[in-house]
């Protein structure tokens, strides 16, 4: 086997590795937080929660939840492709598992691992935003309202986020039409501050998956000014693993030609950086300036979606000589 081949095994091994981990991540803060405080979430996990509270706890939420995963990709086969449904099948899979054993597990306690609601929701919705935000880091899927978003992204203008949305207040709202003894004042009245939570600890789940992911991408750019940037460079290449950009440039003060370093690198690597140039060059003058996101070689990924741009359709129209000849609409 290659070294090449071992690298890509051995970074595949560790995504599978961290998503299996967020994935139980999420259950926890699931079935040890929100689930037993009677709260409705978005998503599949959401809808599992319906169905085990008006069937009186008697159909899990995890069966609810893979058996609609399954429903809900059979549809979306032909639509969002082979490689997104293989991704979702495993991460849907280890879901439910994981919630299945931590749903038992909880509900033999007989009580919520925290008593008050607001504390219980919060805590539970940090978990559960952190897993998700692990899942997408590291390329995987959880289903859910995401394959809804997936389909209807593709036969539509409207984008995945709105979707996401959508979805889930709607199933957080649904809510207020389970089982409850007393009359429709009595039942709002219960139900409206458990929407309310449901709708809280949604957004809570988004923030935290967002601060996941936007943290892992955040990188940094530095700009170095030193006499010995050619040291600095390679021991930049060999040591940082990073590339680095010579610009030439002209100190306006002392009129004298200068070379400047441009380095990109991971925003954990940046104490690296400062230690080779400081090794090397305790003078150098330096600059660090936070990126959002840097694409392209040894970063991320850049992915959009290309509009296809339509062909205009041709008309014959008559010229002057009485003969015809196309012309775009």
């Amino acid at each position: 086997m290659s070294k090449l081949n071992y690298n890509q095994l051995l970074k595949e091994g560790r995504d599978y590795v961290l998503i299996i981990f967020g994935l139980t991540l999420y259950a926890v803060g699931f079935t040890g937080f929100i689930l037993p405080h009677g709260i409705v979430i978005g998503g599949l996990s959401g809808v599992g929660s319906l169905v085990y509270f008006a069937t009186d706890k008697l159909i899990r939420v995890s069966v609810t939840q893979y058996a609609c995963n399954l429903l809900l990709l059979a549809v979306a086969y032909k639509i969002v492709g082979r490689k997104f449904v293989t991704r979702t099948i495993f991460g849907a899979t280890v879901l439910s598992l994981a919630i299945g054993v931590f749903e038992s597990f909880f509900t033999s306690i007989g009580h919520p691992l925290i008593e008050e609601l607001s504390m219980s929701a919060i805590l539970g919705g940090i978990l559960c935003g952190v897993g998700i935000g692990m899942v997408f880091v590291h390329n995987g899927s959880s289903g859910g309202t995401d394959i809804i978003a997936a389909m209807v992204s593709k036969v539509s203008n409207a984008t995945i986020g709105r979707t996401m949305i959508y979805c889930d207040m709607l199933i957080v709202t649904s809510s207020v039409f389970l089982p409850y003894d007393g009359t429709i004042e009595e039942r709002l009245n219960a139900r409206v501050p458990m929407i309310v939570y449901g709708w809280v600890v949604t957004f809570v789940i988004s923030y935290m998956c967002d601060m996941i992911i936007n943290t892992n991408r955040q990188a940094t750019q530095f700009i170095i000014f030193s006499a010995k940037w050619a040291e600095i460079a390679d021991k930049i290449n060999s040591e940082a693993h990073r590339g680095a950009t010579v610009i030439d440039g002209m100190g306006w003060y002392t009129k004298h030609p200068v070379k400047m370093l441009m380095v990109f690198c991971r925003k954990i690597e940046s104490v690296q950086i400062f230690r080779i140039v400081k090794a090397i060059d305790e003078h150098a003058f330096i600059t660090q300036t936070n990126v959002n996101g840097v694409y392209g070689e040894g970063f991320d990924k850049m992915i959009v979606k290309i509009k296809k741009v339509k062909q205009q359709k041709a008309v014959a129209l008559p010229n002057v000589a009485g003969q015809s000849k196309p012309e775009s609409l």
